[in-house]
């Protein structure tokens, strides 16, 4: 067997447009983006994605060193980050109902860095995070996404055509179930918490002499406790739901770029 320079340049230029787009995923993905996970172990996993891909592509004929491939780069980067992105929503609304409920049982300042949030995280938004982590490797989220990816090449092409807006609305619009899922996450805590709280004001009322700070704050940290050790039965079917919601929402980015 003998290769020519010219039929393995044409290999790798048609490789490239699908590591791009994976490559871009990886680095906004959750799971895959994690801090703790070697860059050249997503290189190469992007490599190996896009040369069992490139094959069931259709070749585009467009050179990496021109104008057209810069273009065709910028748009594979900004499909796999807005897929990324989109899967991400997912796990923001979860860090977000764990930092509403740190805060409702007074635990917001027990915070430490952590490098997938990009910052200072509550400790109750941490290990909500991290269940929701091994929810979704548990549900097969990760090979979900890169069976995504294999076929959003069918819907979005590396040939440079232009976007449609209508498909950034959409991400924007889908970024409103961080607040509603967080919300409905965390509400039930929240509300015996807060009726907690309202109770506790009304007893400083009727007896000034009580102190509430002394009372207070280890009765809503152990109502907290026990009110989330509750709820954590039920977290495996809301992040089902919310998965099945996130992957629907991000088939409709896809569809509608």
């Amino acid at each position: 067997m003998t290769f020519s320079v010219d039929s393995l340049i044409a290999f790798i230029s048609h490789c490239f447009w699908p590591m791009i787009r994976v490559l871009a995923l990886f680095s906004t993905a959750p799971v895959f983006n994690e801090q703790s996970a070697a860059k050249k172990n997503r290189i190469v996993l992007a490599i190996i994605i896009a040369w069992l891909i490139a094959p069931q592509l259709p070749d585009t004929h467009i050179a990496i060193f021109s104008l057209t491939g810069l273009w065709v780069s910028a748009q594979q980067v900004i499909i796999g980050a807005a897929m990324g992105l989109t899967v991400q929503l997912l796990f923001v609304a979860v860090r977000n109902a764990g930092e509403v409920i740190g805060m409702q049982m007074g635990l917001s300042f027990a915070s430490f860095f952590d490098a997938s949030a990009g910052g200072s995280t509550p400790v109750i938004a941490r290990i909500l995070n991290l269940l929701a982590t091994l929810l979704f490797l548990t549900f097969d989220g990760h090979l979900w996404l890169i069976s995504i990816v294999a076929d959003s090449f069918t819907t979005l092409p590396a040939d440079g055509s232009l976007f449609n807006r209508e498909g950034f609305m959409q991400l924007i619009q889908a970024a409103a179930m961080i607040f509603r899922s967080g919300v409905m996450l965390g509400l039930p805590i929240i509300t015996l918490l807060t009726g907690i709280n309202l109770a506790l004001g009304l007893l400083n009322r009727l007896t000034p002499q009580l102190s509430i700070f002394v009372i207070g704050f280890p009765l809503t940290l152990s109502i907290g406790m026990v009110a989330l050790s509750l709820i954590i039965f039920r977290l495996p079917r809301f992040v089902e739901n919310i998965m099945t919601l996130d992957f629907e929402n991000l088939l409709q980015v896809l569809f509608l770029l």
